[in-house]
């Protein structure tokens, strides 16, 4: 069949994304290859595509084309995350436009409803991961809520409580009074916010005298139970055990001394609300003082919030700062910025509230973790500059609160049958639980309606710890022929904003439960952000449509794209005008194999000189790349890695080879050089085919009749081996001579088609053998050695060799000599500006070597090109 004109890539990509999922190339099964495996990080189920997920899956899918060119067993598990609180949210939200309260269902009724959400909607992200070319083995598809993997999250908490990991304890928590539950301290994002610091003056009881305390909350002045001073603080250690009345409120509360207060901060004096602050908290348990609880769940007041029951936080903090000033306890208000707790699910504001709630101890069993990474390294973080973010959170962690105030979600496995806080067992069934509960109880009567499940469900994150593990059934099952073949996997690549919630964690669980590492390298990519270096969100409207560009620039051209904006690590400056690139890369490429394709072979023609010399060269060069690719992959430079290959095919195979090798206009090729070209692009097919897949499939495909065998996705990587350096510096001199002549002619308007006459001073020893590639990429009549310069030719420099050019009456003389006097001036001046950094000794001694190398390497050159315009201009005015 004619190929076709353009590259379609809509029609290409459904063509061959169809053909690799009848054909199975991207599900894996044990076998006696070395494996290669990475773990997705599952998406929330209810998730959509934006850009974040688009540079994540592009970078996995990457690697994971790359190991299976390699001959690697290559193993890419997807899957999706229940997200307990998005998920749950967005149900409520639905069931809340039917007009329907969560509170009016059951458990098993809500449940429902949220698994006919999950159903409808759930997987979405998956399936347009298709789009984007992403190989997953799609046999694999796990969700954390899927019964074996629930199974997994059930025995490791079981487990962990039998170690004495995991306890129930009454504390102070981070509450979401918005998603209705506790939230771990990793969950909490500390904002800066301007709000306003409120002086409010307290009487002291038996005194017409006051003390004045400041607060940026003054909804908590009904929760207050003392006032602290510090003891060695002279203007108030005369009231150390006296009262206060709390204003409005008119209770008595102590004032106490403690060495907590900061002398400094406000007036020196401190409201203490136990029940709403950890560090008052602390206080609290220190001196014996009465917790009063003021908010409800949703963050309104309690009765204790007097006439303001049942009101919203925020509204109370507005009237209560209007009553204290109207009865005279508001004494100033300041303008105050303060880091202010939010959710980071659901952007409300936090609020520390005491409750009853499941822990995890995590120090302990943190310990192999941090050695792994920061000591022995048998896990490395790429950059390397997060390990010291990762070694900061490990050696401050704290226990771990896991429970939620959820019902989508692993409930957790606890039983209670009493009335005591510690009447409970801990057990994977009801059944076992009831036998615990009997044996623990010594009440033989006890019957299984007798025993009440724990209300609430595992953090989301404890269920995705396990991940690497549980997608293998590594915890149920840890002898199982997948997990001992495909753990610990390869590469995890991720955001670095999740280092802490989910990569950490894996690395943690991976040493409790297997004595192993999850992965060998955790690989963090930036996050994507806009030109002004904004993150990309929806609110801000600065994100574009993931779909939206994949149609308008192609998968392939997204992708390149999406690499070309990202440098490892660092955030990701996305511009769309670098799909357009990807693009035009593409389209660049596929004109490559059309110009190819069309070459008429003769088979009675010899292979020219030129040819010969043009292919051995280009693969010298490919060597060289292959080199600097292999290099760029070990430390995960994946931008690095598409760069050295687009130069590669744009620039070196495209511009160059193809040009020296290609026949005259209407003229057939040898039959030969067709082949070793042909060769040689599938080679740069099979490089490039980690990036866009799409593309250089359809191209493999229409170069040969193909078995599925014989697909470029199941290719072999290219070989290794050694190149001549010396080629490759010498091709680099050819290709700046054709330049100096392909340049002359340009400024001279001498055409393309008119043949030239070169002749040169070969100072540098270049060897003749290349004047055959000379010749025909400068359209070169003849080509001559002399000895001496030549009068009236226009001459370049390539290092010390010097060419010339004879104007043959072409030119104007007067208008070069005035364009070479106008070069020689500036190049002067250069030369002295470059003279004169080297001359400051505080320069050349202070500098970075390099940089005074660069400096004096600009200097030879300028004086040579001097010299080259001298001998120019002398030679035009003979």
């Amino acid at each position: 069949m004619p190929i076709a004109a353009n590259y379609n890539p809509k029609e290409i990509e459904e063509k061959w994304y169809k053909y690799w999922l009848e054909n199975r190339y991207f599900h894996s099964e044990v076998n006696e290859k070395e494996p290669y495996t990475i773990v997705i990080p599952p998406p929330n189920v209810t998730g959509v595509l934006h850009m974040g997920h688009m540079l994540n899956n592009t970078i996995q899918d990457v690697l994971i084309r790359r190991a299976r060119l390699q001959g690697y067993n290559a193993c890419w598990v997807p899957g999706t995350d229940h997200a307990s609180i998005a998920t749950e949210a967005k149900v409520v939200a639905k069931l809340k436009e039917e007009g329907i309260d969560k509170k009016s269902l059951s458990r098993e009724e809500f449940m429902e409803h949220a698994w006919d959400w999950t159903r409808n909607y759930g997987g979405v992200i998956l399936n347009q991961l298709q789009k984007l070319g992403a190989s997953c083995d799609w046999d694999r598809t796990k969700f954390t809520l899927d019964e074996q993997l629930s199974a997994s999250v059930i025995k490791s908490f079981i487990d962990l409580y039998k170690k004495g990991h995991i306890y129930r304890g009454y504390r102070m928590v981070n509450w979401d009074p918005e998603a209705k539950t506790t939230l771990s301290d990793e969950e909490v994002i500390y904002e800066e916010k301007q709000g306003h610091l409120y002086h409010v003056a307290y009487p002291i009881v038996g005194s017409d005298d006051h003390l004045t305390i400041a607060t940026t909350r003054p909804e908590t002045i009904f929760g207050d139970t003392a006032i602290c001073v510090h003891p060695d603080d002279e203007r108030y250690q005369h009231l150390h055990g006296k009262k206060v009345i709390v204003p409005v409120v008119n209770r008595e509360i102590p004032i106490i001394a403690d060495e907590y207060v900061d002398l400094e901060f406000g007036t020196g004096c401190l409201k203490i609300t136990p029940a709403h602050d950890e560090n008052d908290y602390a206080l609290g348990l220190k001196h014996n003082l009465e917790m009063i609880d003021i908010f409800n769940l949703d963050g309104s007041l309690k009765k204790q919030g007097l006439h303001y029951q049942g009101q919203d936080r925020f509204e109370v903090r507005k009237q209560f700062r209007n009553e204290l000033e109207e009865k005279g306890f508001l004494v100033k208000i300041e303008d105050h910025i303060h880091k202010v707790g939010t959710s980071e699910r659901t952007k409300a504001v936090i609020e520390p509230r005491l409750s009853d709630q499941w822990f995890l101890k995590m120090k302990e069993i943190a310990q192999p973790a941090i050695k792994a990474v920061l000591e022995t390294e048998e896990i490395k973080l790429f950059p390397e500059k997060f390990k010291n973010t990762y070694a900061h959170w490990m050696n401050n962690i704290r226990d771990w609160n896991i429970s939620r105030q959820l019902w989508w979600g692993h409930r957790i496995p606890a039983y209670y049958f009493g009335d005591s806080k510690e009447d409970f067992v801990v057990a994977e069934t009801k059944e076992e639980a009831l036998k615990l509960a009997q044996e623990k109880s010594g009440q033989i009567d006890l019957k299984l309606e007798d025993l009440r499940q724990d209300e609430d469900v595992l953090d989301t994150w404890f269920s995705s710890w396990l991940w690497p593990m549980s997608v293998f059934d590594g915890i149920c099952q840890p002898d199982n022929k997948e997990f001992n073949y495909y753990y610990p996997t390869n590469d995890l690549v991720t955001g670095p904003d999740i280092l802490f919630f989910w990569v950490a964690r894996m690395i943690i669980a991976g040493y409790e439960y297997t004595g192993k590492k999850p992965f060998n390298n955790v690989y963090l990519t930036g996050l994507v952000r806009d030109k002004q270096r904004r993150k990309m969100s929806k609110s801000l409207g600065n994100s574009p449509d993931a779909l939206q560009l994949i149609e308008d620039y192609s998968a392939d051209g997204v992708r390149v794209g999406l690499l070309l904006s990202s440098a490892a690590g660092n955030d990701l400056m996305f511009d769309e005008s670098l799909c357009q690139q990807g693009k035009g890369f593409g389209n660049k490429i596929w004109n490559a194999f059309r110009l190819i394709d069309g070459w008429e072979v003769d088979a009675q023609l010899e292979q020219p000189e030129y040819a010969q010399k043009a292919i051995h060269w280009y693969k010298n060069q490919l060597q060289v790349s292959l080199a600097q690719i292999e290099d760029h992959f070990s430390k995960y430079r994946i931008s690095d890695a598409l760069m050295t290959t687009y130069k590669l095919i744009w620039d070196e195979f495209c511009s160059w080879l193809l040009e020296m090798v290609k026949p005259g206009y209407k003229m057939p090729i040898d039959q030969q050089t067709k082949q070793d070209i042909l060769h040689l692009l599938e080679e740069n097919l099979k490089i490039l085919h980690p990036f866009m897949p799409f593309l250089t499939e359809e191209i493999w495909q229409n170069l040969a009749t193909r078995s599925k065998d014989e697909a470029l996705i199941v290719a072999k990587w290219p070989e290794q081996s050694t190149f001549d350096e010396s080629l490759i510096a010498d091709f680099d001199m050819v290709k700046e001579v054709v330049s100096g002549v392909r340049n002359i002619r340009k400024d001279k308007n001498i055409s393309f088609k008119e043949t030239i006459d070169l002749s040169l001073i070969n100072s540098e020893q270049l060897s003749d053998t290349y004047d055959s590639i000379i010749k025909k990429l400068g359209n070169i009549k003849e080509l001559s050695y002399v000895e001496q310069q030549l009068d009236n030719a226009l001459s370049f420099r390539v290092k010390s060799n010097e060419y010339f050019i004879p104007m043959q009456g072409a030119i104007d003389v007067e208008a070069e000599i005035a364009k070479l006097q106008d070069e020689l001036k500036y190049n002067e001046g250069f030369l002295k500006a470059v003279q004169k950094k080297l001359s400051n000794e505080r320069f050349v001694n202070n500098a970075p070597e390099k940089v005074v190398a660069i400096e004096k390497q600009k200097q030879v050159d300028a004086m040579a090109k001097i010299e080259t315009l001298k001998q120019s201009l002398e030679s035009l005015k003979k």
